[in-house]
């Protein structure tokens, strides 16, 4: 059987932790009680092990105290046994009828020693009661406070969602009654078109993405809608009528405001700008430009998600009351067992007549939101709501685990096996190494670097699970098909066993007599089969997850035209570290497009000018991306510290390019300002990865040069983290005193050190979301805030 306080832990949001009841300084508190029960004696004979020296002494100053009793130890004894009997303390009336039987000074010293033994048991034991129920009422105040916060929180964000839905829906009759009039004038023509339903009103727009032209006045119908929006305050942009109150003071304007989160959104927002300001008549009466289908659709799409968060957070703070009740159950039955008392009955009435259990204001919302969300959003289908709302988990399988058993030992043996042959064949040798470098080694390297951060990141992903940091939250990531730790091993362990086999195959073809140039093509296909199922539109090998990673991919690439996500720049993070793997899916593409498989001249790509100008731009590539995100974050949210961060990236990009160049021209100059450049870019991102990602270093922190809130119990790692960062960081000096080796040395040198710059970046992952996910818990966040479309501004009239 489970312990409650280990069900408590598992079961709490995380963010929410600190406002939980302390289950476990309460049963501190309740040990502290048992202890306090125990006779002095017993624990002298626990404490003590054996015989002291002072034994004696005490013995004399105990037959002191018997003979010249103080009077008042002897008035305290009787106030306290006093209060004892009031609260129904364990001393019974037959035990002093039964002293009468003894003799008279037997009678008085053994008095005198109970009584000194109750008093320091009956002290200890009223102040820790005391001090129990003391704590206790404070964690009930505690969380009946922040559930009236949430609650309120809550509710506010409902009845404003029920404004916003409201106006969606009179916007969707507007444009209902626009095509009714469209329709009736181009049937009079000769047109025959397809009318829309009497439930347009509340069905989803999105299937429709057609815009309506404006047209010269407004139906009966339209003209009601808009003086009723106007009736609750609000009026269209655009319109002279009824622009001002009876006072004379400018009513309040309605805008539609989508978020520029994409390319076509952020052009089409400029353009409305240009256009309302140079070329927009703003003596034109009616709704205007204001009301179009596709902004209507983006609304309501915002709307929804809306709705779906506010359910989310309701559903926990349910949770909250349910778990927290449990707590104080648990917490009181303890305190019986303990005290040998009923005492929690009364006090569970008074936990059950607080706000947090009495109020019943959250579930009716829980209701309403499900009744309007199954109306508006999911044409009146129950189950279909229940999918946006419930989504639900799917549970670990353990056919999984199975085939990352499997893959892992086939991954270990063919390996094995490829070792042996390459050694049997002379892989390896002089003669045969450059050829084999130039034309296998990248498409492999490159496999296996992706590999190890697959492998980095179901580390990651499990130490976040075990810390209890919910990254799913903060990555925005769909629950029902978020990836596991299980499901990166998996990925990681089949993509390597397929890489490895296709070597194996490789060598064997090579030692079979195949020609060169169709043995020699097997790294491309492998390439391409990867590619396939990648972009595979099937519903096989985690497509959610595919697809997600494409959209993000995508995203970073068109930097800055997205609105910049957490996982979006987190992403381009993990690029940064993996420039090697791009220069090596460089080399393969050049290699392959100029179809040196077949004629074997392995200098066309690396002598080509076009080839080394790609060098400039791959390495430059993750950087510039990462740079572009600081500088859409800082145009979005208007805080400085987004440019100091581009300025980190602006400077290893330098130093980069600078070692690029030295690389090629090996002169004391460039040599010089690689050292220059890369020392000051190292200390830029070790202040950024401690400072700032990892919020460490601070000299006056109760935890020495860390942070307040630690995760790891064991602070030993976070140093040992910060100097396995440093250490990681300096790799670069590699590249300026570089060895005089072969080139098979020289690529296996380049490859490990590209494994430790991957290994360093999951390690820095780590770190990085726990100082996210502590940021959320210290303003306990856990439901994201959407937000709305439709807001109200000042009009000029």
């Amino acid at each position: 059987m489970v312990k409650f306080s280990k069900e408590l832990e598992a079961q709490l949001i995380p963010e929410w932790k600190d406002a939980f009841v302390n289950y476990w300084q309460l049963k501190k508190n309740i040990k502290k009680i048992k202890l306090s029960r125990i006779p002095k004696q017993t624990q002298d004979i626990d404490t003590n092990f054996g015989l002291s020296i002072l034994d004696p002494i005490r013995s004399l100053v105990k037959k002191i105290r018997h003979k010249f009793p103080n009077p008042h130890d002897k008035a305290d004894t009787i106030q306290v046994r006093s209060n004892k009997a009031i609260e129904g303390g364990e001393k019974d009336e037959d035990e002093e009828e039964q002293q009468h039987h003894h003799g008279k000074e037997e009678e008085e010293e053994e008095d005198q020693v109970s009584e000194s033994d109750e008093l320091v048991q009956l002290f200890s034991e009223e102040d820790e009661v005391r001090m129990f129920f003391e704590r206790l009422d404070e964690e009930l105040d505690k969380v009946n406070q922040f559930y009236r916060t949430k609650e309120t929180e809550f509710l506010e964000r409902g009845e404003n969602l029920n404004k916003q839905l409201q106006n969606l829906l009179d916007l969707k009759q507007i444009l209902t009654d626009r095509q009714r009039k469209n329709f009736q004038s181009r049937s009079n023509s000769g047109h025959l078109l397809r009318s829309w339903s009497s439930s347009a009103r509340n069905s989803d727009l999105s299937e429709s993405p057609t815009e309506f032209e404006e047209t010269p006045g407004q139906t009966p119908e339209t003209d009601s809608v808009i003086a009723a929006l106007e009736r609750n305050g609000v009026n269209f942009i655009g319109s002279e009528v009824r622009s001002k109150t009876k006072n004379g003071k400018p009513k309040m304007s309605m805008r539609i405001d989508i978020p520029t989160t994409t390319p076509t959104r952020s052009i089409s927002a400029v353009t409305s700008m240009l256009w309302e300001d140079l070329v927009n008549n703003p003596k034109k009466e009616g709704a205007g430009d204001f009301i179009n289908r596709k902004k209507i659709q983006c609304a309501e799409k915002m709307i929804r998600g809306a709705f779906v968060e506010l359910y989310r957070g309701l559903g926990l703070l349910k949770t909250y009351s349910s778990l927290n009740m449990v707590a104080f159950i648990k917490i009181l039955k303890k305190f019986d067992k303990v005290s040998n008392q009923q005492a929690s009955g009364n006090y569970l009435k008074s936990v059950k007549r607080s706000h947090f259990i009495s109020s019943d204001k959250v579930v009716r919302l829980m209701d309403e939101v499900e009744s309007i969300f199954t109306r508006h959003f999911a044409n009146n289908d129950r189950k279909k709501a229940m999918k946006f709302l419930r989504p639900q988990h799917h549970r670990d399988s353990h056919m999984v685990t199975f085939f990352v058993g499997l893959f892992t030992g086939c991954f270990v043996s063919l390996f094995s096996v490829y070792a042996i042959l390459a050694h049997l064949s002379g892989l390896f040798s002089p003669g045969t190494e450059a050829g084999y470098m130039e034309t296998v080694y990248p498409v492999f390297s490159a496999f296996a670097l992706l590999s190890l951060h697959l492998f980095m990141y179901g580390c990651n992903l499990f130490m976040w699970k075990s810390t209890r940091i919910n990254y799913n939250f903060i990555f925005e990531f769909t629950p029902s098909t978020a990836l596991k730790y299980r499901d990166a091993f998996l990925i990681c362990t089949s993509f390597m066993t397929a890489v490895v086999g296709a070597m194996v195959v490789h060598l064997l073809l090579r030692s079979s007599g195949f020609s060169p140039t169709q043995v020699d093509a097997i790294p491309g296909f492998l390439l391409l089969f990867v590619i396939g199922l990648l972009i595979c539109p099937f519903n096989i090998f985690y497509r959610p997850t595919r697809y997600c990673f494409l959209r993000i991919i995508r995203n970073i690439v068109c930097s800055p035209f997205y609105k910049v996500l957490m996982v979006d720049f987190f992403m381009a993070d993990q690029l940064t570290s993996q420039i090697p793997l791009l220069r090596h899916m460089e080399s393969t593409a050049c290699y392959f497009l100029a179809r040196s498989f077949r004629t074997h001249r392995y200098e066309t790509c690396k002598s080509g000018r076009l080839y080394r100008e790609l060098a400039y731009v791959i390495s430059f590539a993750p950087y510039y991306w990462r740079a572009m995100q600081c500088a859409r974050r800082w145009f979005d949210e208007c805080d400085p510290k987004h440019l100091a961060n581009m300025g980190k990236y602006v400077s290893a990009m330098v130093a980069a390019g600078a070692r690029i160049t030295y690389a090629n021209q090996k002169t004391e100059l460039w040599l010089v300002v690689v050292l220059v450049t890369s020392v000051l870019a190292t200390v830029y991102q070790l202040y950024w990865d401690f400072v700032q990602d990892w919020n460490l270093l601070n000299p006056k922190s109760k935890n020495p040069w860390l942070r307040d809130d630690l995760i790891l119990k064991n602070k030993s790692i976070y140093y040992v983290s910060i100097v396995l960062n440093l250490v990681l960081r300096v790799a670069w000096v590699e590249t300026v005193t570089r060895f005089n080796v072969g080139m098979l040395e020289s690529r296996m040198l380049d490859f490990f050190l590209a494994s430790l710059e991957v290994i360093r970046r999951g390690h820095w992952n780590f770190y990085r979301l726990e100082n996210e996910h502590l940021n959320n818990v210290g303003k306990f966040r856990a439901v994201n805030a959407v937000p709305l479309p439709f807001r109200e501004t000042d009009s000029d009239g």
